[in-house]
């Protein structure tokens, strides 16, 4: 998948400022890609897209849902309690200068905002961005230990002594929904592997 040119095209309707769209896309090429990402990075953009690529039809405002995509980690500091909070702004000084209407800016504000706390939403379009977000926990179990391996990396400023008492609480919060998935789709692709590989992870913490 070239995210480069799905964030122009998607850019290209607000905007004809290729400058513009060139220098905003540099931006979150940067940033995600900087040195302390081991999860949080490009290859986790391409695979929320890869979800939500067979649900477009669900979707009310896919343009809406994919700004919120690419913007939701721009600002990520795994020392930091408010990456969403300032990811979220960032997302609306850059679609600001690209023309998006305020409507539209504060839905992706919103959505961004939803993916501090997971929380079940009114809005579907979240609840599957929420669910894209999460779908790595539903994967096979190789590949959701290398994504355990990954964020442990990204949190390697914290000793096991502070990592894994606050691991196993977001782990146990998970077992402990109703559901982790929000929306029938991906329950059904997804809830039953994730509730397996989190209880996995919890015996080897």
């Amino acid at each position: 998948m070239n995210l480069k040119e799905k964030f122009t095209d998607l850019c290209l309707t607000f905007s004809k400022d290729q400058d513009l769209i060139s220098t905003f896309w540099q931006e979150i090429e940067k940033r995600y890609s900087e040195k302390g990402r081991h999860y949080h990075d490009l290859l986790h953009l391409e695979n929320m897209f890869l979800e939500l690529e067979t649900l477009q039809s669900q979707l009310q405002d896919p343009v809406s849902v994919s700004f919120s995509v690419f913007y939701h980690d721009i600002i990520y500091d795994a020392a930091s309690k408010s990456n969403e909070e300032k990811s979220a702004l960032r997302s609306v000084e850059r679609l600001q200068k690209l023309g998006l209407n305020s409507e539209m800016i504060s839905k992706i504000s919103s959505q961004i905002l939803a993916t501090k706390s997971h929380q079940y939403s009114d809005d579907s379009d979240t609840n599957y961005l929420l669910d894209a977000d999460l779908s790595i926990l539903g994967k096979d179990l190789a590949v959701y230990l290398q994504y355990t391996r990954k964020i442990r990396k990204e949190y390697a400023i914290y000793p096991d002594l502070l990592y894994k008492p606050g691991r196993k609480k977001v782990l146990r919060h998970f077992l402990e929904l109703e559901s982790i998935f929000k929306t029938t789709d991906f329950r059904d692709r997804y809830e039953q592997q994730a509730k397996q590989n989190i209880a996995a992870e919890l015996q080897l913490l």
